[in-house]
């Protein structure tokens, strides 16, 4: 239901809004306008949203979620915003799944809003039957969207999901009973180097927590801790799969190498992606 009606003050209409949203450097003015618009229940609040994504908040934190593989998961204010390019890291774990013996146990680690682990669910064939879904985020912001996000993730007629998520660093709070039994780690770590965030756009920067996007010297100190812990967690024949960007594969690769894993790389021009996968023997 649309919020404009014949009393709405003009500072808020559809025209308004994007003249305003072009105004603050928003590329995207007429789609984001349109969303504004279609979540904003009241003028007021439509007003103050419009506010605080001129003033650079980014739009997933203004409108209170984002899209991600065709679902719309919660994201809340100082939580990370899950990257399109991330998808291709759920595309290529969810295409390893057939291969699989059976429902597969999933570790999604730094899941940020959960959103990663929810759509590798949610994708696989057929359906939730019979999966584990195991999250995992230092930020207890992060924890409160995954919950949140794992409790709404839709189920298919005589679907079954059993989900936890855990508050921690990486490995440290899951249950021993997980060792040797996760068959898909997925993994969208912090990796763009401690110099280089300064480079970022001021969304990020300004608005997203710093755990979430600062590697460390090179990028890759938590990455590395993610490989170097996989395989005592993995099931034999099981997947690591880690989001990386292209400078970084050969070393992320190199660290999969060493960690005893087979090792393959996977890219993405037009999403701009790379995943490093690595898999038990």
């Amino acid at each position: 239901m649309s919020v404009f009606s014949s009393s709405v003050p003009s500072a808020v209409s559809p025209s308004a809004i994007v003249a305003r949203l072009r105004a603050a450097g928003c590329v995207f003015a007429e789609d984001e306008a349109e969303l504004l618009v279609s979540t904003a229940r009241t003028p007021a609040e439509l007003a103050a949203m419009v506010e605080r994504r001129a003033a650079g908040e980014p739009l997933q934190h203004v409108l209170g979620w984002a899209e991600f593989c065709g679902l719309r998961v919660v994201v809340e204010p100082g939580v990370f915003v899950p990257r399109p390019r991330t998808e291709f890291l759920i595309g290529q774990a969810a295409a390893l799944a057939p291969g699989l013996p059976g429902p597969p146990v999933i570790l999604d680690l730094c899941c940020g809003s959960g959103a990663a682990g929810a759509a590798l669910a949610a994708g696989l064939e057929p359906g939730l039957e019979g999966v584990e879904l195991h999250a995992v985020d230092v930020d207890p912001a992060a924890v409160r969207c995954a919950r949140r996000n794992l409790a709404a993730l839709p189920l298919r007629p005589g679907g079954t999901l059993t989900s936890r998520v855990y508050q921690g660093d990486l490995y440290d709070p899951l249950p021993a009973s997980l060792l040797g039994r996760v068959d898909l780690a997925i993994a969208s770590p912090p990796y763009v180097p401690s110099g280089s965030i300064v480079l970022l756009p001021s969304e990020a920067r300004l608005h997203e927590p710093l755990m979430a996007l600062d590697g460390g010297g090179d990028g890759l100190d938590v990455v590395r801790r993610v490989i170097a812990g996989a395989p005592r967690w993995l099931a034999p024949g099981g997947h690591l799969l880690v989001e990386t960007s292209k400078g970084q594969a050969g070393a992320t690769a190199e660290a999969v190498a060493r960690a005893g894993l087979a090792v393959r790389v996977a890219s993405s021009d037009e999403l701009d992606a790379t995943a490093v996968i690595g898999t038990r023997p």
